[in-house]
């Protein structure tokens, strides 16, 4: 009887034990982006890109607006916010994105060869961040679409992610949005 207390108060240890993390490393829990507002600001206009879905990950598709068309052979200066207005008040993960600069980059992307972006904002070792950038339109009318991209923890060194390719960067995608435009 008293091999078998001490057999189950082993066993109890060990699984006590076993059970117990010893991982100190912090927990970097994704962040919830309900909202991406893309500012564009040239030729005498300002144009917002606005995607809300004040649902988060629920059911409803996000709302997406633009309050302008650009104009042809233009430059914008424009900057990105990303905002978690699921919180009161709204928590602005841009501030997250600047702050964890390496392990982060926004994407943009552009059909229909209606213009190129360019990088303004750079981490701490010299990699784009891209919450900053300019967009310069092409000479000829068109549609398309603008798409944002946030990617977390991605190879910054990986070729092509320094000019804007996405194809190598690896890492996960915390935001995506695609946006009709008009070049006009």
């Amino acid at each position: 009887m008293k091999n078998l207390k001490i057999m189950a108060l082993t066993l109890t240890a060990i699984f006590t034990f076993n059970s117990c993390s010893n991982d100190d490393s912090p927990v970097n829990e994704e962040e919830v982006i309900t909202t991406v507002i893309a500012q564009f600001v040239g030729g005498g206009q300002t144009i917002t890109l606005t995607s809300r879905d004040t649902d988060g990950d629920g059911p409803n598709a996000p709302t997406i607006t633009v309050s302008g068309n650009f104009a042809t052979a233009t430059t914008y200066t424009g900057s990105v916010q990303f905002l978690n207005e699921l919180e009161n008040p709204a928590e602005d993960i841009s501030v997250e994105v600047a702050e964890e600069d390496l392990e982060h980059q926004v994407f943009y992307q552009i059909s229909n060869s209606l213009g190129n972006f360019n990088y303004v904002d750079f981490d701490s070792e010299g990699k784009p961040l891209g919450l900053e950038f300019t967009f310069t339109t092409g000479a000829n009318a068109g549609t398309g679409n603008i798409t944002v991209i946030l990617r977390h923890l991605l190879n910054k060194n990986a070729a092509g992610v320094s000019t804007g390719d996405i194809t190598n960067a690896g890492g996960s995608t915390d935001a995506e949005v695609t946006f009709p435009v008009v070049v006009e």
